[in-house]
This record gives structure tokens, sequence and C-alpha cells, in this order.
């Protein structure tokens, strides 16, 4: 999908007739991850989340000013459904007083996780019934005594606050609630207003409160990352509030333009300010991406290069905020849609469906979608999957430089010597955006004998 031809999510004709469905595991193993890039399931979130990212660029307005779209905005009104949706995060807030944690020693995530999970689980029924309308809710199948849209719903909401099996949360979870406010959306729930309006109401007056609650049950319940690619991810639970934090600094566009790929505004901070204690703290108030950042200066110590090696390299891209959107997206694609640990739990019903896409295109097998083998007896080895085009981990070189005390402002983490080979099957793709060829000029710092020319980071010109 190209994010400059953003369409809206359609939504459902009721009157013509629809069969809700429980939804149902369908991701089993590697392979099934091509099925799912396939599907309409796929087409239906990649659409809601463009058309989501387009409303926070800043907006034109015909008299040639400029609105930004910052956090607490007094220029966005929410409307009765957003409300709805804030007054359903506040009281699962609530009901952490509850569900207390529990003081024993342990070594990983607290177990009074699953105590509040298991109040909400037993409470949802009647928490979305208290802040969804009735007729969303019991939004009738066709079929007769089949499942209302309740039943689809509850799926997605239930699965976004983590696992209390697991005791972690991570990019899944928040998958899930992408897909239960697309479904909301599907379901006729938000009013129809101008192209962007209602959108920017559920980033900001829904998403971000979302991703305040979340932050505080992973402080509260000390939650482990789930399926984290460790210092390699991107971020250990979260996503989403770096594409949107991306394109809320990114240049202003009107109605008819398409989504500017490269750019900033003229006031915006500048992206390597993410490793400015100072600056990610005056600008977590107002912006997504450095809340995040934000977020990660709460629960981690030490330089932010070694924490976070991919979001330091990523604050050196010279093109702007809106080339870091684009890269998000597709990131986004690559290292949470395309990966089987974490798509794996997401259910499938008739809101966003396993049925093929007619305009789908196969995409072709690598190791990203393939990152489990199939099913095999349990004491047979699988061969090891062939690694695809493009899917090299940027830091492996076939000839690792030795490991330094510190990285240089500049140098890329690919030819760094800070390699931490990840195991298994969250080892990150390279970066999605990155210019495979080598720079003009010479041999690079890595280059070996055999040809071997080392990958480069996203921003690497």
């Amino acid at each position: 999908m190209d994010p400059s031809q953003v369409r809206v999510l359609p939504k459902l004709d009721t009157s013509a007739g629809h069969t809700f469905i429980q939804p149902s595991k369908r991701i089993n193993e590697g392979q099934d991850v091509s099925e799912f890039l396939s599907s309409r399931a796929y087409i239906d979130i990649m659409t809601f989340l463009l058309q989501l990212n387009r409303s926070l660029f800043p907006t034109r307005l015909p008299d040639g000013r400029v609105q930004t779209w910052p956090l607490n905005c007094e220029a966005v009104e929410y409307s009765a459904p957003v409300r709805q949706l804030q007054q359903l995060l506040s009281k699962l807030e609530a009901i952490f007083e509850e569900a207390p944690p529990d003081t024993g020693p342990r070594r990983f995530g607290n177990i009074s996780f699953r105590r509040w999970y298991e109040i909400v689980e037993s409470r949802a029924t009647s928490l979305l019934e208290e802040c969804l309308s009735s007729e969303l809710l019991q939004t009738p199948s066709s079929e007769p005594n089949g499942p209302t849209a309740e039943v689809e719903l509850l799926a997605y909401f239930l699965g976004s606050w983590g696992s209390p099996q697991r005791l972690d949360y991570g990019t899944g979870h928040e998958l899930s609630f992408l897909a239960f406010l697309a479904g909301i959306w599907k379901l006729h729930g938000f009013p129809q207003n101008s192209p962007g309006v209602e959108e920017r109401a559920i980033v900001l007056g829904v998403i971000q409160p979302y991703l305040e609650l979340v932050r505080t049950i992973i402080k509260r319940y000390t939650l482990e990352p789930a399926g984290s690619h460790g210092v390699w991810g991107l971020d250990d639970h979260s996503f989403i509030p770096y594409i949107f934090g991306a394109a809320q600094l990114a240049p202003a566009l009107s109605e008819s333009d398409p989504v500017p790929e490269e750019g900033s505004l003229p006031d915006a901070p500048a992206p390597g300010g993410v490793a400015k204690a100072n600056v990610v703290q005056r600008e977590r108030q107002d912006n997504l991406y450095f809340s995040a950042i934000g977020f990660i200066y709460d629960v981690k110590r030490g330089p932010f290069w070694e924490h976070s090696p991919m979001l330091y390299d990523i604050s050196g891209i010279q093109a702007g905020w809106a080339k870091i959107n684009k890269g998000m997206i597709k990131m986004y694609n690559a290292e949470v849609l395309s990966k089987f640990p974490v798509v794996q739990h997401f259910p499938f019903g008739s809101l966003f469906s396993w049925e093929r896409d007619l305009n789908a295109v196969v995409p072709a097998a690598t190791t990203r979608t393939t990152a489990t083998p199939r099913r095999t007896d349990e004491n047979t080895q699988s061969a090891p999957q062939p690694a695809g085009p493009g899917t090299r981990a940027p830091w492996a070189n076939t000839k690792a430089p030795a490991p330094s005390a510190s990285i240089p402002r500049g140098v890329p983490l690919a030819l760094s010597g800070t390699s931490r080979l990840p195991p298994g099957p969250m080892a990150p793709t390279q970066a999605p955006w990155a210019n495979p060829q080598p720079p003009s000029g010479g041999s690079t710092a890595g280059d070996s004998a055999s040809g071997h020319v080392p990958t480069k980071a996203p921003w690497a010109k």
C-alpha cells in the first residue's frame, strides 16, 4: 500500500445482511503469515492505520496558515463515542485499586496482573455496554440466533491489555486495540465528519490515553516485553506512537496533497533530540513520538544509544520527520504485521476476515513470514529456512569489527562494534527503507576481501 494513496476503511452495509462469527485463531505456523498478508483483515488494518496516520499531518488551511495537531490540542473536538471510550479507559484504570501489586519476591511480571485481567474479563461485557451504544453492540447477524457484533469486539478488546499467562505486553496487543477501534469504525460507531476530523480525535483522544494506561499497567505490574527483539527492537512494547508522532512533526498538507515523503515542520525539534533528556521532557507533552521516548527514559537507564540503538540510529535521519514516518510504516509492516510471534494470536472473524482479498498480491515467502517451521514430529528437527532477499539483520557482517567502548554520532550501528546477534524468529529484518547500494567512492569500513558489503542504516545517503 502506498501511504500517499490513502483510502477510507469501508463501513458495513448492515442492510444487506451480515453474519458475525466468533473470532478464532488462524495463524498456527510461520507459513500462515503469508496467507494473512493476502487477507481482507490485513488490507483493512493497513487502511485504517494509514487513514489515522494522514490525519495527524499538520493541515494547510485555505488562508495559508498551518494547523498542527499536538497532544491536548484545543482545536480537536471529541465526539460522543470518543468520550465514551475515554470513560471506558478510566473504568479500567479504576480497577487498579482492586488488584494491588503483589509484594512477594518475583523474577518477572507481577502475578497481581492476573487478578486485574480476571476482573476486566469478568466485567468486559458490562463495560462495553456501559460505554458503547447498544445499537452498535447488538448489530444483529443475518443468521438466525447468530452472535452479534459484540462477540467480535470483545475478542479484540480483551486482547488489548497483555497476556495474563505470560505476564507480558507487546505490539500484538497494541494491534488488537487498533482492530478494536477499527471494528467500531466499521460498525458506524464514529460519526461521519470531514476527512481527518474523527480520525484525529481517535488518535489524540483514545489511542494516546490507551498508550498512557498501558504504560501504567507495564510499570505497575512489571510486565515483560512480548516477543521483543531485545536491544535490537524499535521499542519493547509499542510501535504506532512512532508512526503518528512522526506525522505530527512532518510538513503540512492540504486535503488534496499526497503524503510528503521528506521534510519537517519549520519549527519541529530535530530527530536527534531523542538522545537529549531535556528535549524529550519538553516535547513528550505534545508529541506521540517523544511521549513514547519519554517512557523509555522512565524505565531504562544508561546511554540512549546503548539501550535503544535502532531509535538512536533513526535519530540521525537528515531527510526529516516525513522520511521517518514513511520508514516507520514500512517497518511496522515488516516487523509487526509480518512477524509470526507477533500476529500468531490475532483472531479472525467477520470484521477482520481471513478470506483472501481479491486484489492482494501474494507475498513471496521470506524469513520474516516463515519465522517458525511447519509442524513436525516432536523429535524431528526441521531444516533451516533460507534467508530471503532484504532480510539480513543490519549487524550481520561476515567479519564483525572489534567491540568499541562508545559509538560516536554518525557511525551506523551496522558498522559499529556493538553487534549482539539475536537468536530466533524475532531477529529484525534489514530496515525496510534502507538503500541497499553502498555509497559511491571507495570501500566502506567492514568490507572484506570476499566483496561483502555491510548493510546501511535507513537514513544513510
